[in-house]
């Protein structure tokens, strides 16, 4: 194989590393609120339980906008909900390049986590803070990805119809460098990218999602 062929070299999420991470933010999180004596009431968890699914949605809808801002096409982003796998997607179809992919990670998490959690704060704002802290939380793949994808040089990334995955576009051969939260799996010399859709839910996600309605009913009424 000639040293300047590029390949897709495709890295996986491995959720109890991630899951075990994202704990650990929750609490980093919390631990402000616990020193500022924050206190949260019924009502007050009741309004974030409310709000908190709009709220991931609003993450996923800032992934998508970072993408576009900085060169992505509207029709290459695509969205989707898998909530048996605890997750909310955002994926781009199209290959971008290395700054593109480190804005679009960050973005939520600064935006709706870090400022709305400083907000929060400042105006004693409970369920905003609440909101911000499992923002924050559920950015630990998010946070992986950014800083391994900080170290790698030449790249561009690339998405395709695995959610739980991504691919790292180069010349450079990337297989031997692992990270925290994340393992490589293989390379190819193809990405099939057809079986996106603009958005897609899974049949379980509407069953949890129905199952979540009634709840929220029950503990309202």
């Amino acid at each position: 194989m000639s040293k300047n062929k590029k390949q897709y070299y495709i890295y996986e999420m491995h959720f109890p590393v991630l899951t075990f991470f994202s704990f650990f933010l929750l609490f980093l999180a919390l631990f402000p609120c616990f020193y500022l004596g924050i206190k949260v009431t019924y009502m007050k968890l009741i309004e974030t339980c409310i709000l908190v699914f709009p709220w991931l949605m609003l993450h996923e809808l800032l992934h998508g906008f970072s993408y576009m801002i900085h060169g992505a096409k509207w029709r290459n982003i695509t969205y989707g909900i898998c909530l048996e796998k605890s997750i909310l997607y955002c994926l781009c179809k199209q290959n971008i390049s290395k700054k593109n992919i480190l804005w679009s990670l960050f973005f939520p998490f600064f935006w709706i986590g870090i400022v709305t959690y400083i907000l929060g704060i400042l105006f004693g704002n409970v369920t905003l803070i609440l909101l911000s802290i499992l923002n924050i939380s559920g950015c630990a793949a998010d946070l992986v990805m950014f800083f391994f994808l900080l170290k790698l040089k030449n790249i561009e990334f690339s998405e395709f119809d695995n959610p739980f995955a991504f691919a790292i576009y180069t010349a450079e051969d990337v297989s031997n460098k692992k990270t925290f939260g994340l393992r490589f799996v293989e390379k190819r010399n193809v990405l099939e990218k057809n079986d996106l859709k603009k958005f897609q839910i899974s049949t379980k996600s509407v069953w949890i999602l129905i199952g979540i309605f009634f709840l929220f009913c029950y503990l309202l009424f």
